[in-house]
């Protein structure tokens, strides 16, 4: 028998949020996002794939505290808390691959904490699952029912089944405690504060492009992807959070173009003398990634805004600072 968790208070006019991975990509997007919204954040970051240049802007703001904790130890803060925003993971091959018990342990034990912090708080609670528990899949576009395809003994396992898990526990909590959870589920996104070395393919063509050198492609380029920007990702998740649809949907856009194609549009967006350089296909790299967000666009009237050559145009000046 499900147990309901009670809100321990009336709504205030301004609400707190705790945003786990707060000084990671996403989650510092989504720290801006929240400010902005008039809430109260409190950001925590064991800085091991985040970095405090994302956050640092923010040094000052009375509204924003930080904390330097890995959330898979116990979590605890004094007051009330109204929104537990859990975006703590690392997210690209190269970490997980150097990180593969790190990122099972967030998965797992991170959410698990996370989880609690909301059920003591009585607050409403998202898990930022992704577009990788459905592996390499046999389904496309991918819809909210399929299931997945994935290698759970291969590299890219310790990822696919950490957020597997977390989405379980986190339904888990939702049937048994009666919490109420949103799962997201985050197709490839791009944009300012990616990491420069971080092995996802926009940060690593648009480097490679921006210095010249070979932009290196896996297999052919025949697999595919489709890529949607920040602002238009966070905004999404916003409104999942704010609804009242507590099964999992994707926040993606569904524009689908090959690895190649998109290689040539980064050669051509930062002007560069780049040939592209051909790889053996990685072990269960996905052979296609397409989101179908019929569900958002319905449940929450959201679709991507921002046009890929004008994403591109913000994320190659940033990088451009970078290189």
């Amino acid at each position: 028998m499900a147990i309901k968790v009670k809100s321990k208070r009336s709504a205030p006019a301004r609400p707190r949020s705790v945003v786990t991975g707060a000084a990671g990509f996403l989650g510092s997007h989504l720290t801006d996002y929240l400010l902005a919204k008039g809430h109260r954040v409190v950001g925590i970051d064991n800085l091991v794939t985040g970095s405090i240049s994302n956050i640092e802007h923010l040094a000052g703001n009375q509204d924003f505290r930080f904390i330097q904790q890995d959330v898979t130890e116990f979590l605890f803060l004094d007051g009330p808390v109204d929104y537990v925003w859990h975006f703590a993971s690392p997210a690209s091959p190269i970490d997980y691959a150097q990180l593969p018990i790190q990122t099972l342990k967030v998965g797992s034990l991170g959410t698990h904490k996370a989880l609690g912090l909301a059920k003591e708080k009585g607050a409403r609670f998202l898990l930022t699952s992704t577009s990788e528990i459905y592996g390499d899949p046999l389904v496309h576009p991918q819809k909210e029912d399929y299931w997945g395809n994935v290698n759970t003994i291969g590299p890219r396992g310790c990822y696919d089944e950490s957020k597997r898990f977390a989405e379980a526990i986190t339904m888990a909590y939702h049937r048994q405690h009666g919490l109420q959870t949103r799962i997201v589920r985050i197709f490839n996104t791009y944009g300012p504060r990616m990491r420069l070395k971080d092995g996802r393919v926009v940060p690593a063509f648009v480097s490679q492009a921006l210095r010249n050198k070979p932009i290196t492609v896996f297999g052919e380029g025949k697999q595919t992807r489709s890529f949607c920007y920040c602002s238009d990702l966070i905004e999404g998740i916003y409104r999942l959070m704010m609804s009242d649809y507590h099964l999992p949907v994707n926040i993606g856009n569904p524009h689908e173009m090959t690895v190649l194609e998109f290689a040539k549009e980064i050669i051509k967006g930062t002007g560069s003398k780049s040939k592209i350089a051909y790889q053996p296909l990685p072990q269960d790299d996905p052979k296609q990634r397409k989101p179908d967000i019929t569900l958002a666009r319905t449940l929450l009237k959201w679709e991507p805004k921002v046009a890929l050559a004008d994403g591109l145009v913000r994320t190659i000046e940033y990088f451009r600072q970078k290189v």
